[in-house]
């Protein structure tokens, strides 16, 4: 289940409930999808073969449909990162630059974890999102933010498109934001 840390207080936001109030806030999305129903073979996998990332696809593609159907999204695929992917930390660099895109930036964690941090209002600055297995997010067009791994190393996760150029990320400067 999905955790927030706001940066400037260090507060922690736990709880299905809670998180999602807080992000609806924010006007990010947050839902969760039952990982459980991905074959136990490939929960703890990060290495995937095209065809298991195909069976990734084929199990959530009810969910997948829904949100796409939802929110106007043409295109998703999978990625999956681990240390056993090439390049990892030079692919971490590029993730860890705060941007924004001119869609919405869509995960749906099957495996692992991973950290969005995220913009939020004046009020509350910087806010990380941590998320496991099950956990949907969608970061809206134009709001800066970044990704990355949590100390595991290891997710996978669907990411939808409206665009079907895929992942496009514009740098965003912002001198307020400091990493922590």
């Amino acid at each position: 289940m999905a955790e927030i840390r706001i940066r400037n207080t260090n507060e922690r936001i736990s709880g299905e409930a809670n998180v999602k109030a807080f992000l609806d806030k924010q006007e990010v999305l947050y839902e969760h999808w039952n990982a459980d129903k991905l074959p136990a073979e490939l929960q703890g996998k990060f290495s995937l073969t095209d065809e298991e990332k195909s069976q990734i696809l084929v199990t959530f593609d009810e969910e997948i449909r829904d949100l796409a159907s939802r929110r106007g999204y043409q295109t998703w695929d999978i990625v999956a990162l681990s240390d056993a992917t090439p390049n990892l930390d030079e692919l971490l660099k590029k993730f860890e630059q705060v941007h924004t895109h001119t869609e919405d930036e869509v995960r749906a964690i099957t495996a692992g974890k991973g950290i969005f941090i995220i913009k939020g209002t004046d009020d509350v600055g910087y806010f990380d999102v941590e998320l496991e297995a099950g956990d949907v997010i969608s970061v809206p067009e134009h709001k800066p933010h970044f990704f990355t791994l949590m100390e595991n190393r290891q997710i996978v996760a669907v990411r939808l498109f409206i665009e079907t150029e895929g992942w496009i990320a514009h740098p965003f400067e912002d001198p307020t934001f400091q990493k922590a």
